[in-house]
């Protein structure tokens, strides 16, 4: 799981903070510093290690926080608003990592209220009103207005009118 908030102990270098959960967690300390430079290389953190979260960017510091989830071989991350509060740059980083894990086999849940994110970045969209599931559809299958009307109106894609989709763009 990777927070919003990156979970980050301040103390602590980046090198630290990708290292902590294995101490925690019991693992070899002979393997500690092999799985910390493979994670920190994931995320191209290596020149970083020595730095404490407040040196570090956000985008930077969301990457400490991913880097920290995968070590342990994650075949899933939950990634719970990773790009709030980051500006563009960083969040074009921690798009272009998200990615990049996708490549690499790893499956993403990505909890956004950022439709950029939502469709620059998933495959698949469930939304959410109030607490109750609308629906879950292919993003390949439906458009920003649609998904839109869903977290909206709680309207499914096939329910979607003209007059519907007019009143989403004369309501924003």
């Amino acid at each position: 799981m990777v927070f919003q908030s990156y979970g980050l102990y301040p103390n602590m270098n980046v090198y630290e903070n990708i290292r902590f959960p294995l101490k925690v967690r019991g693992v070899d300390p002979a393997t500690h510093d092999e799985k910390v430079r493979r994670a920190s290389a994931m995320v191209e953190l290596d020149d970083f290690l020595h730095r404490k979260p407040a040196e570090l960017s956000g985008g930077q510091r969301q990457s400490v926080a991913i880097a920290r989830a995968v070590h342990f071989n994650a075949k899933i991350l939950i990634m719970d608003e990773p790009t709030a509060a980051l500006g563009p740059a960083e969040t074009a980083e921690v798009r272009h990592l998200i990615t990049q894990l996708k490549a690499e086999g790893i499956g993403i849940f990505l909890i956004s209220h950022d439709i950029h994110d939502v469709f620059d970045l998933a495959d698949r969209i469930s939304v959410m009103l109030q607490g109750k599931l609308v629906g879950t559809v292919n993003k390949a299958d439906v458009t920003k207005d649609e998904v839109l009307a869903m977290i909206i109106m709680g309207k499914h894609p096939g329910e979607v009118t003209q007059d519907d989709v007019k009143e989403l763009h004369d309501g924003a």
